[in-house]
């Protein structure tokens, strides 16, 4: 069976340009920490998974200077290139089924995406075509892909309520096999506050 490869999406964790929603409650400072421990996090949990060396996927390139303070161990870097979110996600997917490996596609905004439920999504990838953990706002933490159609990535409206629903009735219009994981809290916006302070 083909390894699993955990791509992570992520920004560079710099202030005023990270978790832009977070800034009116944690100020641009307190927002950039923030990003940059849930990607310290979500990389750690990654690596502790122990499906393979995990990649992270991240903007701007990995060898521009923002990336020089926050290169998490053991994970290869890899740029996410152009267009928007889908052409990005859909890139990565190709790459690395390319590679004989199967994605899946995570952000670094969900802490309860721990390494035991990224070892139970890559076991529902051995007998589902398709795995999601849908996130509470209608978007979704996690995609874990055996196969690769374009339709999952294109024409989403990203950054919307509908974005899990949306990408689960397009793939069971291919007709492929579905695992829907738990629905699991994505921390974006000011409200999200407190919950952190609970994970953590």
């Amino acid at each position: 069976m083909a390894p699993v490869r955990i791509v992570i999406f992520a920004k560079a964790p710099v202030p005023g340009a990270a978790k832009t929603r977070l800034i009116p409650a944690l100020g641009e400072l307190g927002a950039a920490r923030l990003a940059a421990a849930m990607l310290a996090k979500t990389a750690a949990e990654a690596v502790a998974a122990d499906l393979g060396e995990p990649e992270l996927c991240v903007v701007p390139p990995p060898g521009s200077a923002e990336w020089a303070p926050f290169r998490p161990p053991g994970v290869r870097m890899t740029d996410q290139g152009s267009g928007d979110l889908g052409e990005r996600l859909a890139r990565a997917a190709q790459r690395v089924l390319a590679a004989g490996e199967r994605p899946m596609l995570i952000g670094s905004d969900c802490p309860a995406l721990d390494a035991g439920r990224l070892r139970a999504a890559a076991h529902q990838l051995g007998t589902h075509d398709v795995i999601i953990h849908p996130a509470d706002d209608g978007g979704y933490v996690l995609l874990g892909l055996t196969r690769f159609d374009s339709s999952l990535f294109s024409g989403i409206a990203w950054s919307t309520a509908g974005v899990a629903s949306d990408t689960i009735a397009r793939v069971r219009a291919l007709g492929w096999s579905l695992h829907i994981g738990e629905t699991l809290r994505d921390v974006d916006d000011p409200e999200d506050v407190e919950f952190i302070d609970v994970v953590h």
